[in-house]
């Protein structure tokens, strides 16, 4: 008599990878941005960022000790979500952003839904957006490199009409949230992330391709490359892209859906930023895909077998 099959619940095969390897590699990706943010900004930058990731760990320790629920602070994701929303945050704000920051992250976004995993948002870009709705004169004011004076940042002057150096904007010479200034300490991490297999460039790729496609079509400039590379360079689209977007928690499983996510992202970021009243739309436009996942991978599920269809 042949011996009975053991069938457990899915997923069947397994990576080798641990999440607290996972997370610990992102980590490592974004110390260049963190780096240069801290350089470019100053000590209150450093000081933003350790509030932030002092905020997110505790508020896991505390909601996992009260409900007497399995410490999971070793994953280091909570630090992931800390140090994202920290680079998310102008250099003026106070401390206190921080921390009501953290809370929300790491409460409302992921431990009140499930912890990691059972999160429909981006915890980071959901207390993000949180924080410019309750907090928006602080969450809007940026100072100008070198002289510690509040500014536009470079893509508010763009929808103003005026001028940018589109090298500062790559470098990071310029205004904007600690972590989103410098493209090339952004780009070098996600170099660092793809190198090793920890992301790809499905939803990435195909977000900045289309967000690329969007102004050539509505951007009202053409074929017209330093406007271009501006949007590109500017705001937190690469940021967004490569550390945001491909969360896993929050992106589609499919590889067809993940092209699709991307696209979407692309087009409503153009839409944000050349239809809205707003010179930035990275962080909204996330959010706003996050929450149609669940469609996406409705329509690109590949079938279960016998019942038609073809795997995609």
């Amino acid at each position: 008599m042949p011996e009975k099959l053991k069938v457990s619940s899915n997923p069947h095969v397994r990576s080798k990878a641990t999440t607290s390897q996972i997370m610990a590699a992102v980590v490592i990706a974004l110390l260049p941005a963190t780096g240069f943010g801290i350089y470019n900004f100053g000590i209150n930058a450093l000081i933003l960022i350790l509030v932030c990731i002092a905020s997110t760990v505790l508020t896991e320790l505390l909601f996992e000790l009260l409900l007497k629920k399995p410490i999971t602070i070793g994953d280091f994701s909570a630090v992931v979500t800390g140090l994202l929303l920290g680079l998310n945050l102008p250099a003026t704000a106070p401390w206190w952003i921080a921390v009501i920051g953290g809370v929300f992250a790491i409460l409302v976004v992921k431990m009140l839904f499930g912890g990691i995993g059972q999160n429909f948002m981006n915890p980071a870009l959901g207390a993000r957006c949180f924080l410019i709705l309750s907090f928006t004169k602080i969450m809007t004011n940026f100072p100008d490199v070198g002289d510690g004076l509040s500014g536009a940042t470079p893509l508010a002057q763009i929808k103003a009409g005026n001028s940018v150096n589109i090298m500062n904007m790559i470098t990071g010479h310029t205004s904007g949230t600690i972590g989103e200034t410098s493209m090339i300490a952004i780009i070098a991490g996600a170099c660092f992330l793809i190198l090793i297999g920890v992301i790809d460039l499905r939803i990435p790729g195909s977000y900045i391709v289309s967000f690329v496609i969007f102004l050539l079509i509505f951007g009202g400039h053409g074929f017209d490359g330093p406007f271009i590379a501006a949007h590109l360079a500017g705001g937190g689209l690469m940021l967004g892209a490569f550390f945001m977007a491909t969360d896993y928690s929050t992106r589609p499983i499919t590889k067809f859906g993940q092209y699709l996510f991307g696209i979407f992202l692309g087009i409503m970021t153009g839409i944000f930023r050349i239809f809205g009243p707003s010179a930035e739309g990275v962080s909204y436009a996330i959010i706003i895909g996050n929450l149609i996942v669940p469609l996406i991978e409705k329509i690109t599920y590949p079938k279960a077998f016998g019942e038609g269809g073809e795997r995609i």
